[in-house]
């Protein structure tokens, strides 16, 4: 049965999205006549009130002859009521069907999205956010466009965001990235929920590639997809003053109404992933809560990543990626002593049988710096856990639920 569902709905269904897209471009391209690629004022003439309402339409039309039966819940905010919408959970690039049933407002994307043949001008009709990855001031130009489009009372089209960077199986909300919150504006949570009993959408690091989600999702007589607007979130004063507090509570909140756990994770972990299986490692040693990490100890990326070919060698040595307290102390070149032990058993957060070889890769300069810094690795124990905020930390299990 679904092999013969296959044979007519997959040659249909890809006919008709490409109908759809190739509809589609004539709109979008008087959407966005005259404009440049990066906008400085918004596009808010005759052409976006005959386009917008035509792109909306057939947005829900591709979606549709993909199969996609939508269900909306709860009530979409006005402009001035939530300049911004967050999402989650986001596990597929079928996510994108909350865009639509929001009326179209505006995304984050890069900037050579934009180049890209007839997709590219559908996304520019969006009036999308841009970013640049040669330009290193990109993330401050980003969060100021950011500000500038929330805080103009309504005359920029709203901004929908996914706040966790990265796709996930839905398992759990990871940690949501700040820049949705940095502006101090009232937000509203979009809860997107896939209740089928065969799931065909789901895009993590371990499962379907994007062709096959498309064949799998296009074999399949309807897909049932749920998008839920929840109540505007109003930040205090003091969550004006810090987005990052502000994103938890919005997450938790989220959390809350799924029944679904957190976890400290982020996007900066699935790249700590990529590099431990470049490197031979098991890659959920790379799962160390990054982000946290690198806040406690003032660490950046692209300084720990120059440090990765050369402390490798210690975790491709080691059995299964894993380092035992003699070798631990071998490579900090301190004595075995109650004292260390406590510091290998602080790493060794999973298993007993030993501490994840890339923990040590990642934190091996810092490590020797921070004890010879406090004098003692008791010093370097006092100094991470004064900033511990007690947070429950996923297993080694947990690296399935992110993508990069």
């Amino acid at each position: 049965q679904t092999f013969l569902l296959g044979v007519i709905l997959l040659p249909l269904r890809a006919l008709l999205v490409g109908l759809i897209i190739l509809l589609a471009w004539p709109f979008a391209a008087v959407s966005t006549a005259c404009c440049p690629e990066k906008l400085t004022h918004p596009v808010t003439d005759w052409r976006r009130k005959i386009t917008q309402p035509a792109l909306i339409f057939l947005g829900r039309a591709m979606f549709f002859s993909m199969g996609f039966i939508v269900t909306r819940k709860g009530n979409i905010a006005s402009p001035l009521e939530a300049p911004i919408f967050v999402v989650a959970p986001h596990s597929t690039f079928f996510d994108g069907i909350a865009c639509v049933v929001a009326g179209l407002p505006s995304l984050l994307s890069r900037n050579e999205n934009a180049q890209v043949p007839l997709i590219g001008r559908l996304l520019r009709a969006v009036q999308p956010v841009l970013v640049s990855r040669v330009d290193p001031d990109s993330r401050k130009n980003t969060i100021n466009e950011i500000i500038k489009r929330a805080t103009s009372g309504g005359e920029w089209p709203q901004i929908l965001v996914f706040p966790e960077g990265t796709c996930t199986n839905r398992s759990c909300l990871i940690t949501f990235k700040p820049g949705a919150f940095i502006p101090g504006v009232p937000v509203q949570p979009i809860l997107l929920r896939y209740p089928n009993k065969l799931d065909t959408v789901t895009w993590t690091w371990q499962g379907y590639t994007f062709l096959q989600l498309c064949v799998l999702t296009f074999c399949q007589p309807f897909t049932k997809v749920e998008v839920e607007f929840m109540p505007v979130q109003v930040p205090s004063d003091e969550e004006k003053k810090d987005p990052v507090l502000f994103a938890s509570r919005v997450r938790n909140l989220m959390a809350d109404f799924f029944n679904l756990p957190v976890t400290d994770h982020t996007y900066e972990d699935c790249r700590l992933m990529i590099s431990a299986g470049q490197l031979t490692l098991p890659m959920e040693a790379g799962l160390v809560e990054f982000t946290k990490i690198s806040q406690k100890l003032k660490l950046d990326w692209d300084g720990i990543r120059k440090h990765l070919d050369e402390y490798a060698s210690i975790a491709s040595s080691s059995k299964g990626g894993r380092i035992g307290i003699e070798e631990f102390a071998e490579y900090l070149k301190l004595p075995v002593s109650d004292v260390l032990r406590q510091l290998f058993a602080l790493f060794d957060r999973w298993e007993s049988v030993g501490t994840s070889a890339t923990i040590i890769v990642i934190l091996g300069p810092t490590l020797c710096l921070v004890i010879a810094a406090t004098k003692s690795p008791l010093g370097f124990m006092e100094m991470l856990l004064l900033h511990s905020d007690g947070a429950q930390t996923g297993g080694p299990g947990d690296y399935a639920a992110i993508n990069p």
